[in-house]
């Protein structure tokens, strides 16, 4: 196997080399601030129009493909990822690290495989742990600092490409998920906003004020057969192993499930609970937290075996189940809409700690689920689901391998010289 060399991230790499400044004359900016990326995946940019308002302090950072930005804060939070694809006048948050790697002695996403691996994003958290800030933050000197194992450049590259082929296939699954629940949603807004199936039929005026056609009925959740129910955890919190429990901050929306923020309960409590077990398919409601005055909605659903064959929710996560996939499933889309979404968000920031009860969720009012068109697109959309779900189940066993054979590939205790790729 040929000759491996241990040497400092830092000697491979430039970091923050390219800020923004006002002599830049850019007219909009798309901004991505540190939230909005974990493990490599990206949920939001922002675009600014510099014209009406004002870019963020912390806008100023530019990146180029292949810089690999990194959050110098909570490390273990794993908000991270390698630029692959550049909007226009893109800048990121000044919490951010951006690595420009020097790419005559070192493949990025090589450097990028190597930088997430558990050992140091373990070594990074603890540095940040020891810090006296507000929160636990690194400085880019600390991510200079790891020590990293350079192949030769053609070696580095075959393990890369290795590893981004299962990242693709992820990546791939993320995509068609995206575009089978856009498909569904573009149905739900056809028939149950645009009421487009329903041609020239009398309208008439909804209790939440809006004109509907006359046969699509509103009834409250409350007047439909229907459990609604949260989960609950023993004295103390959760354990470091055992059934997985499931809380507020993995309710974010259709199949999105965050494995580093896994809590337990033990085994002998979760046999014990009468309430609280997803079976798959229920409807899951954010409950309560925020800021005082402010409660943001959110919605999710699982299923599949996804993401766990058995796991439980916390009291802070409600779980309605109307006894049917197809019909849970029209709730989530319903429950996105403008109306639901006002409602519990009204409600909710009423509260000392922002939260919704059961009485809330009990008076929404929603077509009736025995209405014809709603019973048809739910069926419609039970087999989109089964298949965003089978997807999200594929895409946690692709990253178990990738995080089993990423430690393998970069200490070279696998050799892929004759490897084909």
């Amino acid at each position: 196997m040929e000759a491996w060399k241990e040497c400092k991230l830092g000697d491979i790499c430039k970091t923050n080399i390219n800020s923004y400044s006002e002599k830049d004359n850019w007219t909009f900016v798309n901004y991505l601030d540190t939230g909005n990326i974990t493990e490599n995946k990206i949920s939001d940019i922002q675009f600014i129009d510099l014209s009406s308002e004002s870019l963020p302090s912390r806008a100023r950072r530019k990146v180029q493909i292949n810089d690999i930005i990194y959050s110098t804060v909570r490390p273990n939070q794993k908000h991270f990822g390698i630029i692959k694809k550049q909007p226009e006048n893109f800048l990121v948050s000044t919490g951010f690290a951006v690595l420009h790697i020097n790419k005559t002695i070192a493949d990025p996403n090589f450097v990028f495989y190597n930088l997430i691996k558990n050992e140091n994003t373990e070594s990074l958290h603890a540095i940040a742990e020891q810090t006296t800030s507000a929160y636990p933050a690194i400085k880019p000197s600390d991510i200079e600092n790891l020590s990293i194992n350079l192949p030769p450049l053609p070696t580095q590259q075959k393990i890369a490409r290795i590893l981004s082929s299962l990242d693709d296939k992820i990546e791939l699954n993320n995509r068609i998920n995206d575009n089978l629940e856009q498909m569904a949603q573009a149905i739900f807004k056809s028939w149950f906003v645009d009421f487009e199936p329903f041609g020239t039929e009398e309208k008439i005026e909804s209790p939440i004020g809006t004109m509907i056609p006359r046969s699509l009925k509103m009834v409250q959740v409350a007047d439909i057969p229907h459990l609604l129910e949260t989960g609950k955890r023993p004295k103390g919190g959760a354990v470091a192993e055992g059934v997985p429990s499931i809380g507020a901050e993995n309710v974010k929306q259709l199949g999105v499930f965050d494995f580093s923020s896994n809590k337990f309960i033990p085994r002998e409590y979760a046999d014990s609970l009468g309430k609280g077990k997803i079976n798959g398919y229920e409807l899951l409601l954010y409950k309560d937290g925020g800021k005082p005055g402010t409660f943001i909605p959110h919605f999710s659903m699982f299923g599949e075996g996804f993401p766990y064959d058995e796991c439980y929710i916390n009291e802070h996560v409600f779980k309605l189940d109307f006894y049917d996939k197809g019909l849970n499933e029209f709730a989530y889309f319903y429950f996105n809409t403008e109306y639901v979404r006002n409602w519990l968000a009204n409600n909710g920031g009423k509260a000392a700690i922002p939260g919704i009860n059961q009485n809330d969720v009990n008076a929404i009012w929603i077509y009736d689920l025995e209405n014809p068109k709603v019973k048809e697109f739910a069926k419609f959309v039970e087999p989109l689901f089964k298949q965003i779900f089978s997807n999200c189940k594929q895409n946690r066993q692709l990253s178990i391998i990738r995080d089993t054979l990423l430690p393998k590939l970069m200490s070279g205790k696998l050799d892929v010289s004759a490897v084909e790729i």
